[in-house]
């Protein structure tokens, strides 16, 4: 599985990001420019660290990473699509994308991809949800509907044992 950000602003959104994707195993892409550096103090707070073993991969811009991925079958998440993101396919190879804090993605991106625009629903009374609880609402259906790949579905206690 592979995250886009396209021209991501805030740093503590994109460590928290780089540490879900390496709770996953997923890659994550990052599409020039960026609102920081990647040596600041607040990806490295956020991602804790987990940062060191994150597959992360930049690009100059939106032309670069298709070049870069020819054959990458992109979900573009925005407020401004049909689909539920519940309601589609995911692939365990799928890139999902999603736009810069402050504006999402551009339209000009998005209607080369209306099939694949998906949204998590939501009220109108708000207008997006927080950037890194938007992609770990998605990449994580995406990871249900691949069985979770080979992430750990069991967990054991520290210092007792759960009861048979």
């Amino acid at each position: 599985m592979h995250i886009v950000l396209h021209q991501p602003e805030i740093p503590a959104n994109t460590g928290n990001i780089g540490r879900t994707c390496v709770a996953v195993g997923a890659a994550l892409h990052l599409i020039e420019p960026l609102g920081f550096r990647l040596n600041e103090k607040e990806i490295k707070r956020s991602g804790m660290d987990y940062w060191e073993s994150l597959d992360v991969r930049r690009y100059i811009n939106f032309k670069e990473f298709l070049e870069k991925n020819p054959k990458a079958r992109i979900w573009m998440a925005t407020t401004k699509a049909k689909h539920i993101y519940s309601d589609v396919a995911f692939g365990e190879d799928d890139y999902i994308m999603f736009g810069k804090e402050s504006a999402g993605i551009p339209e000009e991106i998005l209607v080369e991809y209306e099939e694949t625009c998906i949204r998590i629903p939501m009220l109108d009374k708000i207008r997006s949800l927080n950037l890194s609880n938007a992609v770990a609402v998605v990449l994580y259906e995406a990871m249900r509907q691949n069985n979770f790949g080979n992430m750990q579905l069991q967990g054991n206690l520290h210092r007792l044992q759960w009861k048979e």
